[in-house]
């Protein structure tokens, strides 16, 4: 997550949110082929009323090579309980869009220093300097 990316002021409502469950891999013994601890967290990016119609746009742009018609999912597989998987996926999907919907920093006009001026001129010199020095004839 960049410095410039906030909190969601809002967070994403429960209704929107979709679950799936599935048997993890990794640790945890004989619990693992019982229980259904890893978590799939898919939501809409299309369809909800949390963002504005700019914040929908612009996360739409940043997040398309997560989207899958219309909807960001992520999976969380990393603790052993399914209510611990289910809290770290929320999380990183508000971190996700949180991140996604930054408004673009303003570009702000600059000139270049006299120092590099000079230094850009001084080198084309040069290089103009070299390539004429090989040009001599083939006597």
């Amino acid at each position: 997550m960049t410095s410039r990316a906030a909190e969601l002021k809002h967070p994403i409502p429960e209704r929107e949110l979709g679950w799936k469950f599935s048997r993890s891999s990794g640790p945890g013994g004989q619990h693992v082929n019982t229980s259904d601890t890893r978590v799939e967290l898919t939501w809409s990016l299309a369809d909800t009323a949390a963002l504005t119609p700019e914040q929908k746009s612009l996360a739409t742009i940043r997040l398309r090579h997560r989207l899958v018609d219309g909807a960001i999912t992520v999976a969380s597989s990393q603790y052993r309980s399914q209510h611990r998987n289910r809290e770290a996926a929320k999380v990183r999907l508000e971190q996700l869009v949180a991140s996604a919907i930054v408004p673009p920093k303003k570009r702000r006009a600059t000139r270049p220093t006299r120092g590099s001026v000079e230094r850009r001129l001084d080198a084309k010199k040069q290089r103009s300097q070299t390539k004429r020095a090989r040009r001599g004839g083939w006597d």
